[in-house]
């Protein structure tokens, strides 16, 4: 299978599944009200976006669901079972937390207010499905105990360990990626570009299995794009944030070099680890690190524009990808 006839199939059914599920999927939003709650605490100009349709994620997690089933039938047809499982338990492990998020929203909806499940509610799902998904990939052999260390050429062997370093980089890069939702456009422009680095990995070292699942996420999030981008007339909701969290991870863990996470993902770790400074600064000082967190809301307080964070973002993005890839050569 050429990677460029892969990429193309894969990319080319998500992005147009994606674009008119949520054509479809938006005035349903709209008649049931399913509208965004904003934060007292957030930027107050936030507040005019209070009411915009979220959860539009749906489009996009069916969008890839239905993509993959194609791309498997009309692609992979009579490819082995050991090239396609860790694809799947990547894309199950990303609908897993697609699932947290799609409770986590209508939760939300429930109680008419910007808190769904409680913090360790979700901790507790999101352990066990990525605990889930780890075991299954140890199983059938497609992950080990060590970590390939990038510019260093060596692997590190951490045996039992392993697991629990896993599983924070697992559960934190999800949250991460959801708390970049938080600008218009911001977390679907990021994983667009971080899916792409992905993609050029798959390419660069014959990954057909990294490759399909960059190619779903970037389909997805440029068909998404076009409804999402400022001014954003639908949000993902953690339905979408969770679920491109997920996909993500899992294309670290297809790719047999998870750590290439953190780095084509430098700016959602960041965000995540603006909080955690945020936080630990006030509690130790009684000062503010940040004007807020996450960063892109000190960068919005700081008068940047909406627009100005994605591009800063994307181009964070991109050289943190074209390092991430220098790194494997």
């Amino acid at each position: 299978m050429s990677p460029l006839i892969l990429f193309t199939v894969t990319f080319a059914f998500t992005f147009f599944l994606s674009a008119a599920g949520m054509h479809f999927l938006l005035p349903l939003l709209r008649a049931r009200h399913v509208g965004q709650k904003i934060l007292e605490i957030g930027p107050a100009w936030h507040k005019a976006k209070e009411g915009t349709p979220t959860m539009g994620g749906l489009s996009f997690v069916a969008a890839t669901l239905i993509s993959l089933f194609l791309s498997r039938f009309l692609v992979f047809d009579g490819e082995p079972a050991f090239f396609l499982r860790p694809v799947l338990l990547s894309f199950l492990y990303a609908l897993a937390n697609a699932f947290v998020g799609t409770v986590d929203d209508l939760t939300k909806f429930r109680k008419k207010e910007n808190e769904g499940l409680t913090p360790g509610q979700k901790i507790a799902l999101q352990i066990t499905f990525a605990a889930a998904y780890l075991a299954l990939m140890r199983l059938y052999g497609h992950i080990d105990t060590g970590f390939y260390l990038p510019f260093f050429n060596v692997v590190l062997d951490l045996g039992f360990a392993y697991y629990f370093f896993a599983m924070i980089l697992c559960v934190g890069t999800v949250n991460c990626v959801n708390l970049t939702d938080g600008v218009d456009g911001l977390c679907a422009s990021v994983s667009l570009v971080a899916g792409a680095a992905f993609a050029v990995f798959g390419v660069m070292v014959k990954d057909d299995g990294t490759l399909l699942l960059a190619s779903l996420q970037m389909g997805a999030c440029l068909g998404f794009l076009l409804y999402n981008r400022h001014p954003a007339r639908v949000f993902m909701g953690d339905t979408g944030s969770l679920f491109l969290g997920g996909l993500f991870v899992g294309c670290g863990f297809c790719s047999g070099n998870p750590l290439l996470i953190l780095l084509i993902g430098g700016f959602y770790i960041f965000e995540g680890v603006s909080v955690v400074l945020q936080v630990f600064c006030f509690k130790l000082t009684g000062r503010r690190l940040f004007r807020m967190a996450p960063f892109h809301h000190h960068l919005e307080k700081g008068g940047w524009s909406e627009n100005a964070i994605v591009l800063l973002a994307s181009a964070v993005t991109v050289i943190a990808g074209v390092a991430a890839l220098l790194s494997l050569i």
